[in-house]
């Protein structure tokens, strides 16, 4: 068996993953074509790059058919219910940040806070007869973060395309979604609540508590883990 390190197949997370290995003597790249999800890694021995989607990460680990995975924290927490038995963070990687936030309006000059929204959602449900609607690819999160914050008259919508968009398209009346810098929700008339930070993320080395080593891949872990340390 080799220990299988699963890394962003594509684009500045790729990079910046790269990168950052390379910074520690273990080089990371591709094989073959673009269009190949094939590589390599040179500067350990019984070390396989296995390249997924950022998406694709967490469930691979929870499934322990990677050992370590490169991705963000706000996907992890999305996408494994029980994260935290499921994998383990090894070290935050210093790139990839973002903020999962919930958004509304600008014009909405009275909500700036989860309680406004909260009496905003109440008398938008009085006067249209259904409930708010929040676009967001965050389900799991966003549920969890207005029912601790006591939020409850709304509706979370999917959105897997331009969630910024579908206010505007008049498909949903707030977002929950992941921001850098904020320029695109400036650019759509969206303004984050002053407290609707839901998670702060970055990309994250994350090992699996489910894959299965035998002797010789634990001795390739612990000195694996000993270098990036």
């Amino acid at each position: 068996m080799t220990i299988k390190l699963g890394v962003p197949s594509k684009g500045r997370l790729m990079e910046k993953t790269f990168e950052w290995f390379a910074a520690r003597g273990i080089t990371l790249q591709r094989t073959g074509s673009e269009r190949e999800y094939a590589g390599a890694v040179e500067g350990i021995e019984g070390v396989s790059l296995i390249l997924l989607s950022a998406g694709e990460i967490p469930r691979e680990l929870a499934a322990g058919r990677i050992h370590l995975g490169v991705t963000g924290t706000d996907l992890v927490q999305e996408k494994l219910a029980l994260w935290d038995q499921l994998v383990a963070p090894v070290e935050e990687l210093a790139f990839g940040h973002a903020d999962l936030i919930i958004a509304v309006p600008q014009a909405w000059i009275d909500v700036d806070t989860l309680d406004d929204l909260d009496a905003a959602a109440s008398a938008f449900r009085d006067k249209h007869g259904f409930r708010l609607r929040i676009a967001t690819k965050y389900h799991r999160l966003v549920r969890e973060f207005l029912r601790s914050t006591g939020v409850a008259d709304y509706a979370l919508v999917d959105s897997q395309g331009a969630t910024e968009g579908t206010i505007k398209n008049e498909t949903a009346e707030a977002i929950a979604d992941i921001t850098s810098s904020g320029e695109t929700l400036r650019a759509n008339h969206l303004k984050i609540l002053s407290d609707g930070l839901i998670l702060r993320s970055q990309a994250t080395l994350w090992r699996s508590r489910m894959a299965e080593m035998d002797d010789a891949d634990r001795a390739t872990m612990t000195t694996l883990l000993a270098r990036l340390s």
